[in-house]
């Protein structure tokens, strides 16, 4: 039974379509299912299939059969499947919003922002079928020589619960772009916006069966995409710990891997910087979508002759800022996504403190509702200074002069995103240059992205690799080498 939305009908995805489905070649029964539970209530919105090894299996057989046909299809065939679903995520975008509002628990604003960046992702991705795909190189007379891109063939999508829609499209779209078939796994615990929105916008946007599988599940589903052999690529978005185990099993059956995992981003705020103007980016940067972003402001530090004044003020901004149910209520943080990771906020915050910290603001919770927290005096050895946090919380520490601030900000095995403020653009430029991170912002906090740039980190935050803009066609097809001659040549024996 078909059980997406008709045309007439202005919801992409409803509620009551949710069943125990799992999309794979159209809609199938699956043995085991979740529900879908909204973190600002504990209502269950619905219950979806959770796929197991088999169907995983089973998926990516269609999906290498598939990709062959949709690789030999023109340019223009592939970029118009892809501004469609573009144009429907547009006509939709009320919808889909309600769905990261509800299943993710974001704030509308976050969840408008998001659903924005898919609707440009698949632009962009539309417009990567027709780049150029190749070089023609240098050869002797008599023969071509060329260098071309291919698409890998099955691009497996493993991707994470924060900002679902956009962590999956931004791999899905220019996956498909260039020629490839996608099996995607998003978290169970969103996998309508992080999934079946995916399923249905494809689906009505034309896309022939076969070339996007949507498997929501557990880790033995995870493990399944990484080890099957038809897949023959892993893209990877979440923490590094899970990283680290994708990475290795990728490489045992020797598939190409983007890796884009967890940070401690530093933020630094040098002591001529205006201080209302950082205030604010450091409360954005550390409590946008209660801090659950692996971009985060997790290390926020203060040349002296300010940090004082910093702190109190942050600690004011922490006590104005709204908390509730992001579905009823006009409010800057919304909930946290479950209680194992409320627990573990809990537990760095406590921990800090009695290490040394100062808890200026926060530190307590309503159900899954974090209050925006401000611990001051965070020093090497801590847990908020060592640990990624993933909540809604502002690690502040003092520094001394350029050194000290590089040597801090350094001091982490996680290189992601960097930042520094000041209007001393050169100084800031000299102690920018000195961070290990893949993204650095002058006048700005660490949480930007904006689909058209190369994105991914260092160290613990990821393998090197990045995923955007420019990085898109090396990242989802793969050098093949070609030569053309009129005739064979007439080798010695």
């Amino acid at each position: 039974m078909d059980k997406t939305v008709s045309s007439s009908q202005t919801k992409l995805i409803r509620g009551d379509h949710l069943d125990g489905t799992i999309y794979s070649r159209g809609w199938q029964r699956t043995a085991q299912a979740a529900d879908i539970i909204e973190p600002a209530t504990g209502s269950v919105l619905g219950r979806i299939g959770m796929a197991s090894a088999g169907d995983v299996a089973k998926a990516s057989a269609t999906a290498a059969r598939a990709q062959r046909d949709w690789a030999s299809a023109s340019y223009d065939a592939r970029a118009a499947v892809i501004r469609k679903a573009a144009s429907l995520l547009e006509t939709h975008f009320a919808d889909v919003v309600d769905w990261l509002i509800r299943e993710s628990g974001s704030a509308r604003g976050k969840a408008e922002f998001e659903t924005q960046l898919c609707i440009k992702a698949l632009n962009e991705a539309a417009a990567l079928a027709s780049q150029p795909q190749g070089l023609v190189l240098p050869s002797e007379t008599g023969r071509m020589n060329l260098a071309r891109r291919r698409p890998l063939g099955v691009v497996g999508i493993i991707s994470p619960f924060n900002f679902p829609l956009y962590l999956a499209m931004r791999a899905v779209a220019p996956a498909l772009a260039v020629g490839n078939a996608v099996v995607l796994k998003p978290d169970p615990r969103t996998a309508v916006c992080g999934g079946l929105v995916f399923a249905a916008l494809f689906e009505k946007a034309g896309l022939p069966e076969g070339l996007l599988h949507v498997l929501p599940g557990a880790g033995d589903a995870g493990a399944a995409l990484v080890a099957d052999p038809n897949i023959a690529m892993i893209q990877f978005t979440g923490s590094t710990k899970a990283g680290r185990v994708v990475g290795e099993n990728a490489s045992r059956h020797l598939k190409k891997v983007s890796l884009e995992l967890g940070g401690k981003n530093t933020l630094v705020i040098l002591k001529d910087a205006d201080l209302e103007l950082a205030v604010k980016n450091a409360a954005w940067g550390a409590w946008l979508h209660q801090g659950q972003i692996c971009m985060s402001s997790g290390r926020i530090l203060v040349e002296a002759p300010i940090f004082e004044a910093f702190t109190a003020a942050l600690a004011e901004k922490a006590k104005t800022l709204p908390v509730g149910n992001p579905a009823t209520d006009n409010v800057a943080l919304g909930p946290i996504i479950n209680k194992a990771q409320l627990d573990h906020i809990d537990r760095v915050v406590k921990t800090s403190v009695e290490q040394g910290a100062r808890l200026l603001a926060g530190g307590t919770y309503d159900k899954l509702f974090y209050a925006p927290s401000v611990l001051a005096g965070v020093q090497p050895g801590m847990a908020a200074f060592e640990e990624e946090i993933f909540g809604p919380v502002a690690c502040v520490t003092s520094f001394n002069g350029d050194d000290e601030a590089v040597e801090l900000a350094n001091r982490t095995e996680y290189g992601l995103s960097a930042a520094v403020i000041s209007p001393d653009i050169g100084r800031a430029m000299a102690v920018g240059d000195r961070l290990r991170a893949g993204l650095l912002h002058i006048n700005d906090q660490t949480v930007n992205d904006e689909v058209i740039n190369p994105f991914g980190g260092v160290g613990a935050s990821g393998n090197g690799t990045s995923i955007g803009g420019p990085s898109n066609i090396d990242e989802f097809t793969q050098w093949q080498w070609l030569t053309i001659r009129n005739a064979p040549p007439a080798y010695p024996f």
